[in-house]
């Protein structure tokens, strides 16, 4: 018997408070709120610890989902992995939007990075008041460019496996040919 993946239904963080949290993805990044589940038990375990679960339209049936967990200890982030790692990415439609994007989050105060080009795609970086890392990307990849990643993926993660170091494989991603991409 396989395991057919339809689609991811939801992801799930933790949020500080749900109401912000739901007000900060709905003005700024205009996610509409479609649900909210409110429990004094975990339906799983049946533990009394009760939470506030809110669900946001990140669009193409893709849903952003936080949990508020007012018995919990205070938030905190994993300190033995850098800020920069764990990111919550959308996708824009094209480079306008996404520079679009930065100016409407810098004229509401928000500090953004970037946009930096990682080559095949360009984002910005910025931070909910969660202290989640957020990314908004676009595609920026020729179809030639992607193919030469596909045929070259698991020659990649087999030679990383053994060095931890960038492998040769990967030069060409950088050449000045892709770069203007």
């Amino acid at each position: 018997m396989t395991i057919s993946i339809e689609k991811i239904h939801h992801v799930a963080y933790r949020c500080k408070d749900a109401k912000e949290t739901v007000e900060f993805y709905n003005k700024v990044l205009n996610m509409d709120f479609i649900l909210a589940i409110a429990e004094d038990r975990v339906p799983s375990t049946k533990e009394p610890d009760p939470y506030m679960h809110v669900f946001l339209d990140a669009g193409q049936g893709n849903i952003l989902a936080f949990f508020e967990l007012p018995n919990s200890p205070e938030m905190g982030r994993d300190e033995n992995t850098p800020e920069w790692v764990q990111h919550i990415a959308l996708q824009v439609s094209d480079r306008e939007a996404l520079f679009n994007a930065k100016r409407a989050l810098e004229t509401q105060g928000i500090e953004v990075v970037g946009p930096t080009n990682h080559e095949i795609i360009q984002s910005i970086y910025f931070f909910d008041p969660n202290g989640h890392r957020l990314e908004l990307t676009t595609v920026t990849a020729s179809d030639e460019m992607m193919a030469k990643l596909d045929a070259v993926k698991w020659e990649m993660l087999e030679d990383w496996s053994k060095t931890k170091r960038a492998p040769k494989q990967a030069e060409w991603l950088h050449q000045q040919e892709f770069a203007e991409v």
